[in-house]
């Protein structure tokens, strides 16, 4: 499935291919319907169990992550102390390759992962190339010296600062190209249209 299929699979936009999502091209604005045969007559009922499928298949698709993934976070949530849905926005949000979207680095989580995978980002001074790796409280990540993707994080940067609210708990340096983690993400920093209560009943059953 494409990925602006899977966007109106879900019903809402997951800005999945950047630049597209904010134009006028973005199938989602185009067809505000399912994909496939009898997509045109709109989105079906859903009972409690399609529900909250729904909601974990949108949950991975946002993220970029596989079933695999989800589960083990989930089990990972529900061991930490406080509240099993907020833990498990936090290990997400915490994930390397969600910081250097949400700071404006990459026009989607995918571009962002591949900013990771490529070798060019650096954590207090180390490399990382894993995507799932949890950023902490004070960690600073920056790129490689004389990255050959320093022009287009710049041009990303640059479109972004309009759209792309960066959450308090991240600061940005542009004139170094870094970024700081202040905090922990809280709860007023989580993405809103989520319902990861639904996510924890599924794995719960």
């Amino acid at each position: 499935m494409t990925k602006c299929k899977i966007c109106r699979r879900e019903g809402t936009k997951l800005f999945l291919k950047g630049e597209r999502c904010y134009s006028a091209k973005c199938s989602f604005i185009k067809r505000k319907y399912p994909p496939g045969i009898h997509g045109p007559k709109g989105y079906q009922k859903l009972s409690d169990y399609g529900r909250q499928l729904r909601e974990k298949q949108k949950l991975k698709r946002m993220y970029g992550i596989l079933e695999r993934q989800l589960k083990v976070y989930y089990k990972k949530a529900i061991k930490l102390t406080g509240n099993a849905e907020e833990n498990l926005l936090r290990i997400l949000e915490q994930r390397l390759d969600n910081v250097i979207y949400r700071a404006g680095f990459a026009s989607s989580r995918s571009q962002a992962r591949q900013i990771v995978n490529h070798g060019h980002i650096r954590v207090n001074g180390r490399r990382v190339n894993i995507p799932s790796f949890q950023v902490k409280p004070n960690d600073e990540i920056t790129l490689k010296p004389e990255s050959k993707i320093i022009k287009k994080i710049k041009e990303n940067l640059g479109k972004n600062k309009e759209r792309v609210k960066i959450p308090e708990w991240l600061a940005l340096d542009e004139n170094k190209l870094s970024i700081k983690v202040l905090r922990k993400p809280s709860t007023d920093d989580f993405i809103k249209d989520l319902d990861v209560k639904s996510i924890i009943e599924f794995y719960s059953r």
